[in-house]
Formats: C-alpha cells, structure tokens, sequence
C-alpha cells in the first residue's frame, strides 16, 4: 500500500487503538473487528496497513524493548555491576508480567511471535555480549544470540507460569536468575550477591512504578488519552 497522507493517518489511529486495546484487555481478547471500529478503518485498510493483530505487536515491542536495559541501568545505579543490570532488567520483566495480567499476555506474545521475537532476541544478544563477555571471552554476538533463546525461553515459561502458594514470585525470581546467570558463566558467589540485591529491592513497588511510566510514554508515543483507559476501568 503507497503510503499517502490518508493512510498514515489511519496507521496512527489503529496504533492508538490497538496499544490501548492491548493494554485494557490483553493482545489475545482484542479482536481485529474491536480496532477497525474504534479506529473508524475498514478491514482492508487495515490488513493492507498492518496485515494482522501481529503488525501492530512489533512496533509495540520495539518501543517497550528500546530501553530496558537503559531503566534497568537507573534501577541498579551508576557503578552498579553488569549483573546487576541484567537481574533487575530480567526480573523486572517477571513482576511487571505477574502485577499485570494484559502485560503478561503481551510479553507471552511478544516471546512467541517470530518476528516480534527475533527482535527482541537480536537487541538483547548484544546487551549479552556487552554484560557477560568478561566471563565468555572469545564469544561472538552470534553465540550470545544462539545462548539468548535459551536463556529467553526460561524467561517465557515463567512468564506463562502464575505464581501461587508453592511457586511464589521470590522462588521464580531466584530460580529463574540462578539458572539464568549460571548458563552464562557468572561465578557462583556473583551469582548470589545478583540474586541478593534484586531480594533486597521493593520489586513490586518499583514494578508498579516502571509499569505507570511504561504507559504513560506509550500514552505519548502512540497518541492516546490515559485518563480514557482509567476512566473506562473504573
């Protein structure tokens, strides 16, 4: 489809739909019906914009993607470890998933989409390289690329498993890192003083807190109103 004023109009207000949609409800409840109508586009517009839901699902990864690490840095502080960085970055992805069932469903897709997920593999391999190097000398970014869909892989199934009374958020946290950290050759008391500082933190707190910045630079990113969504929620 030629890009012409009209449809980059209509590819703005499906964004704003579908963002929002995906936010309130969840990818998977939101239909392709729900956006057209809300976006006042036709189907084929639609499909000759985005081609499916999955269209809309990759540029809101590559946005909530952009900077994680970058929070995860702020998070950990200035002089904070590498380690560090990636057990805040990765733990963070965990609680924002079990506070918020709709994130749950977007990052659960965004792992599984191939195309979302390729992406989010390739930009995560050479945070890798850059944090876990030092311990893999001689490791290509292709290797940390083939080691981050193990590694994301774990990330996924715990995303997909609730927490309850028997897998409670501080026992997937721990797991998840101790397995995770190990794959990549951290030394086992590194691996312990990462774990430490991330059980000390007030994660769910500071979750909570990355979860209302995360919507309210998707608010402006994507052009939408948040009063709207809490309006409607409540």
């Amino acid at each position: 489809m030629a890009i012409t004023d009209a449809s980059m109009a209509a590819k703005k207000r499906i964004l704003a739909v579908c963002v929002k949609l995906f936010l309130e409800k969840g990818y998977n409840r939101t239909t392709v019906a729900e956006i057209t109508k809300a976006a006042g586009v036709s189907i084929s517009t639609f499909q000759n914009i985005f081609r499916a839901k999955d269209g809309v699902l990759n540029e809101l990864v590559e946005f909530m993607f952009s900077n994680q690490f970058g929070v995860a840095r702020r998070l950990a502080g200035a002089d904070a470890s590498p380690v560090y960085v990636y057990a805040v970055e990765t733990a963070l992805q965990l609680v924002l998933t079990e506070r918020n069932e709709n994130l749950r469903d977007i990052y659960l897709e965004a792992y599984t989409q191939s195309e979302a997920a390729d992406y989010i593999h390739k930009r995560t391999a050479s945070e890798l390289q850059n944090i876990f190097s030092t311990y893999l000398p001689g490791y290509s970014e292709s290797d940390f690329y083939e080691m981050e869909l193990g590694s994301a892989g774990i990330m996924r199934g715990y995303m997909a498993r609730k927490c309850d009374m028997y897998f409670p958020l501080e026992r997937k946290l721990r797991r998840f890192l101790s397995m995770s950290l190990r794959a990549y050759c951290v030394p086992e008391e590194e691996v312990e003083a990462a774990i430490l500082f991330v059980e000390k933190l007030d994660i769910r707190t500071i979750s909570d807190q990355v979860m209302q910045a995360l919507y309210n630079m998707l608010a402006v990113h994507f052009e939408f109103s948040l009063e709207e969504m809490n309006m409607e929620k409540h």
